[in-house]
């Protein structure tokens, strides 16, 4: 959280080449090659190492920023850049292979274009984003365990079956937290506009 919202902010270095920012950027990287795997010869196996290489380095380039003192400005916006990059490339490999159904497909990036629609306001009050909660971060992890477990679950036998169940609980959980978060930060925003004053231009 910002220091305007009274909490003390972790130290953050101006370095770009930190072991965070390297990571986000192998996530971003992964990217296309995930699509390609699903959409080009559907080797679902690669695929979902990819996916879990992803979380993995998800999970180690936060770790590793608060522990080594490397949270850095860059490394704020790389890394929910990277999440929201996935979640896109996940809804369209898997809608386009019909795992999803479209509306699934579009839901999803339709709650991030809700938040990216909402900046301007926050900028009259001084800030480029509101500071992620619980909730956004639990949202996403639910995400990205329902991707594997779908893509896992187009198949056939007992293994694939599980995989679909979970899957799809993972989704339905995932999905209605990661809109409830986007709820919230309408409300958040509410608050701010309602309580601080615009900030003036120079």
């Amino acid at each position: 959280m910002s220091e305007r919202g009274g909490r003390v902010p972790e130290p953050r270095t101006e370095r770009l080449l930190t072991v965070p920012n390297i990571l986000s950027l192998v996530r971003i990287a992964l990217v296309p090659l995930f699509l390609w795997l699903v959409l080009g010869p559907q080797l679902d196996v690669a695929a979902l190492a990819v996916l879990v290489v992803s979380g993995v380095t998800d999970y180690l380039d936060g770790k590793i920023a608060r522990s080594l003192g490397q949270t850095s400005k860059l490394g704020a916006i790389l890394d929910p850049v990277a999440d929201r990059l996935y979640i896109l490339a996940v809804v369209i490999g898997l809608g386009l292979r019909d795992i999803i159904p479209w509306w699934l497909a579009i839901i999803l990036p339709l709650r991030d274009v809700f938040l990216f629609s909402l900046v301007p306001f926050l900028r009259t009050r001084g800030f480029s984003a509101l500071p992620v909660h619980f909730l956004g971060k639990a949202a996403t992890a639910g995400l990205l365990y329902a991707f594997p477990l779908l893509l896992l679950g187009d198949g056939t036998g007992v293994v694939a079956d599980l995989a679909n169940v979970f899957g799809w609980a993972f989704t339905i959980w995932g999905v209605g937290l990661y809109w409830w978060a986007g709820v919230l930060y309408a409300f958040q925003l509410r608050h701010l506009l309602a309580t601080m004053p615009p900030v003036r231009s120079t």
